[in-house]
């Protein structure tokens, strides 16, 4: 590939970064606080699952 390639890469890619940044938008305090909550109860129950496996593993398999 030739530098002109890459560079007509590059601009789309610029172009379409500029079209997701046009359309995002800042969340409401209510929308904010749900995705703290859900977000928090994942890594909570990912947590709760490597302890119980590390619990088994150790009692278990010593």
């Amino acid at each position: 590939m030739n530098f002109n390639s890459y560079w007509i890469r590059f601009k789309s890619f610029i172009g379409e970064c500029s079209r997701v940044l046009k359309v995002t938008r800042k969340p409401d305090s209510l929308e904010f606080k749900t995705i703290v909550k859900v977000s928090g109860l994942g890594m909570a129950i990912i947590g709760i699952i490597g302890f119980v496996v590390t619990m088994f593993k150790q009692i278990f398999f010593p």
